[in-house]
């Protein structure tokens, strides 16, 4: 195979098959070891380029901006700087990479300083979440649960397919993958109870989501056309918003879920560009109604991303459970930050917004346990004899996604969180 056909040749730093991260993709994230303070990196392989480093050996000096900021124990000042930078400094660091380039391939001292084993490193949350927003924006997902709680035959409320539902979720409790999850405990009341009790959910569920994070702020009143919303988008992370059913179903009505949510959401630690993810445009499902003006869009706005989602028990026995993909979005990303700021809402540089639980139209591709299970009327068979309704004590739910085409794959690493027991 030549090297213009094997994405593997491209960079001189060894990237595996299957890898995550080739050089395409180079995204961004905050990395510490036990000799190195947070900084800014980029993935490539099974390695980590720090920013720091060759910033501080005069590699990225044909750009202009404080070099500072790759020092920070977050990305939010290194995105503040605008698209015109980060862009940049990732195309200098695709530069410094590629197989042709001696810069740093040539400097032993300098590679060994650079590139750090991601085995050795310690990933931490990417960014400070200022804001945090959860939309509900597969029609999928919509029509099951409305098909589960409500008439099968008017699955959908009224509003569902003239807007992207949403709402202003906790963003001091979205961790970053790997940190265990307490199981909650709250209010539950089944039909059959006359009385509500207290304790720790049953139903403790994961929603199947990827959520995009903003990188430009605006004033209060002012709002964010489809045409403008790219511009405002720095990159997509995995998303597994954690959900207890039994604490929703008795709180949500009349202004929605608090307790069931707020516990704890988990991300991927590597913010993937948007830009490294343009091969990978398709087209959004047809909306019927006409959606209203600002709402419109020209375009590919859609992803193809695969996802898949594993539950791993406390003895070790794995079982995928979802195999998803992004692109079956009803509302895509611009109308959902489009539709959060035409009321003139301001975002900050940050703000997380994920997509709502993904659901295709198989139940293989059912992005939560709720649905795959039907409320747990046909439970999931686990390889080690057990079965799950929704998710045990000691279980790690583990999300992975790739887009992939032409021989590339642009990944996100793993997001993953184990649920211990209560307080």
């Amino acid at each position: 195979m030549s090297k213009a056909n094997d994405p593997s040749l491209w960079s001189w730093v060894t990237v595996p098959a299957g890898s995550d991260f080739p050089i395409q993709n180079l995204p961004f994230g905050i990395f510490q070891t036990k000799d190195l303070s947070p900084r800014v990196g980029v993935a490539i392989g099974e390695q980590i380029l720090d920013l720091q480093a060759i910033a501080e050996a005069g590699l990225l000096n044909s750009i202009s901006f404080d070099k500072s900021v790759l020092s920070k124990n977050i990305l939010n000042s290194f995105i503040a700087l605008g698209k015109h930078t980060t862009n940049a400094v990732r195309e200098r660091s695709s530069e410094l990479l590629n197989a042709d380039n001696q810069e740093l391939q040539a400097n032993d001292v300098l590679r060994n300083k650079a590139l750090i084993k991601q085995s050795d490193a310690r990933m931490l949350m990417p960014v400070s979440v200022p804001n945090y927003t959860d939309f509900y924006s597969s029609r999928e997902h919509a029509t099951n649960v409305g098909m589960m709680f409500r008439d099968p035959a008017n699955a959908l409320l009224p509003n569902w397919l003239h807007l992207p539902v949403g709402y202003h979720g906790r963003a001091s409790s979205i961790v970053v993958s790997g940190t265990p999850i307490h199981r909650p405990k709250g209010q539950t009341k089944t039909d059959a109870e006359a009385m509500p009790s207290f304790g720790p959910s049953k139903s403790l569920d994961f929603e199947l989501e990827i959520a995009f994070i903003t990188g430009k702020a605006t004033s209060l009143g002012d709002s964010i056309t489809t045409a403008q919303a790219e511009d405002f988008i720095f990159g997509l992370v995995l998303f597994n918003d954690w959900s207890a059913r039994d604490l929703q179903r008795w709180e949500y009505v009349p202004l929605g879920p608090f307790l069931a949510k707020n516990f704890g959401s988990t991300i991927s630690p590597w913010v993937v560009t948007l830009e490294a993810l343009e091969p990978f445009r398709v087209e959004g499902p047809a909306q019927e109604p006409e959606v209203l003006p600002y709402l419109k869009y020209s375009g590919k706005k859609n992803l193809d991303i695969a996802l898949e989602v594993t539950i791993r028990t406390e003895s070790g026995a794995e079982k995928l459970v979802s195999h998803s993909n992004f692109k079956y979005m009803y509302w895509n990303m611009c109308q959902q930050l489009a539709h959060h700021t035409v009321n003139g809402c301001n975002i900050s540089v940050g703000d997380m917004y994920a997509s709502g639980t993904i659901s295709g139209p198989t139940p293989d591709s059912y992005g939560s346990m709720l649905e795959i299970t039907w409320g747990g009327k046909n439970p999931v068979q686990m390889p080690d004899g057990t079965e799950r309704k929704f998710i045990n004590d000691n279980d790690t739910v583990l999300i992975k996604g790739y887009a992939e085409k032409d021989g590339v794959r642009i990944g996100f690493g793993e997001c993953s969180g184990m649920i211990l027991p209560s307080k």
